[in-house]
């Protein structure tokens, strides 16, 4: 498998570690659910990026399931957390939507669903940590204008609407800024604190 995925490693790098490039994420690790749910989605039109939908264009469901295990089960280093490029005020606004959410305007906290390590959650919920800002702010815009796709209920369609541009910011600077934990490993599944249509509560 190692070398059937050789397409991806210019990219993603040779184990899914990433790249320098801020818009090609960290693969290694996250849950093989939410690998396979993404591969899915670029194949069938729920992510749109022109060379991964032809890359996956033909790949039968097998395959991509293959491609997904393979890539949870790397584990190399986590990359230096990156230098902040905002305040400290933003930074902290960025902490508090994380651990904490704004329940006032029905915004749970990252915490609750990508677990309190932030390294995801079995079987299909990301890690966010070792990801560029550029990226998860990036996939936030893409969740709310449908870019980006999930199935239904769009779990983080809603969320993400009910961000202001600011918070997007703060929430991809402060986790970007993190370092992995000792055990990066996504945590047992457990209860949502909202229905997630591509993951089962």
């Amino acid at each position: 498998m190692q070398e059937r995925v050789l397409g991806c490693a210019a990219c993603h790098g040779a184990h899914g570690e990433g790249t320098d490039n801020d818009y090609f994420p960290r693969l290694a690790g996250k849950p093989a659910g939410y690998l396979y749910n993404q591969l899915i989605a670029f194949r069938d039109g729920g992510r749109s990026y022109p060379p991964m939908n032809y890359l996956l264009g033909y790949l039968p469901d097998a395959y991509l399931k293959q491609i997904a295990d393979y890539f949870s089960q790397q584990h190399p280093p986590f990359p230096a957390p990156a230098a902040p490029a905002v305040d400290a005020a933003t930074l902290a606004l960025g902490k508090s939507l994380v651990i904490n959410g704004a329940p006032d305007r029905r915004i749970p906290a990252c915490a609750a669903c990508h677990s309190a390590s932030l390294t995801g959650m079995r079987p299909a919920i990301p890690g966010l940590l070792g990801l560029h800002a550029d990226y998860i702010s990036a996939q936030l815009g893409a969740f709310r204008y449908g870019t980006r796709r999930t199935a239904e209920p769009n779990c983080m369609h809603d969320i993400s609407a009910r961000l202001a541009d600011r918070e997007i910011t703060a929430i991809a600077a402060w986790l970007a800024s993190q370092p992995a934990p000792a055990d990066p490993t996504p945590s047992a599944p457990s209860p949502l604190p909202l229905a997630c249509g591509s993951v089962p509560n």
